[in-house]
């Protein structure tokens, strides 16, 4: 049983979707991936959301571009977090669907990471899992070293060869 729906409005956005995929699994967190339009096909949009609890689902990651309102459309019938991803597109860089996803009414929040930001969506769905999973929150606290070691490593390196053969 998934614990995270990952949910997309167009295949274009697989990119971004991926990171938090590989995020979670590499922290070992099931998820299910699809690719719903809330626009093309709504019928099949309302079914996805209304049943996404029963599923097993704690968290829903959407992602979506332009008016952008898959995380918001999710946050509405789902009731539990969702966390929305502001796709970059062509026309205004993403600040649509930033503003679109962040901009919700009252009593319909939703989570809202960085422009493009598949990995953050990932780690925040985990923090929230681990809320009430210990072996999860320790998984997430040797990720968060991880990154700081190769911190450490890219440091260390800088200061061997110095910025010019970096």
């Amino acid at each position: 049983m998934a614990q995270v729906g990952i949910v997309m409005g167009s295949d274009s956005d697989m990119p971004v979707m991926a990171k938090a995929a590989d995020l979670l699994e590499e922290l070992g967190i099931s998820y299910e991936m699809k690719i719903i339009s809330a626009h093309r096909e709504p019928d099949v949009f309302f079914e996805y959301a209304k049943s996404a609890e029963s599923k097993g689902f704690k968290v829903i990651i959407a992602g979506a571009g332009k008016a952008a309102h898959l995380p918001g459309m999710c946050a509405a019938i789902f009731p539990m977090p969702v966390i929305g991803i502001p796709m970059k597109t062509s026309d205004l860089g993403g600040v649509d669907s930033l503003y679109s996803i962040v901009q919700m009414p009252s009593g319909i929040p939703v989570a809202t990471v960085a422009i493009n930001g598949g990995q953050n969506a990932g780690i925040l769905a985990a923090k929230i899992l681990a809320t009430s999973d210990g072996a999860l929150l320790e998984r997430l606290k040797e990720y968060t070293q991880s990154l700081k070691e190769s911190v450490q490593e890219k440091d260390a390196r800088l200061q061997d060869v110095g910025y010019k053969n970096y």
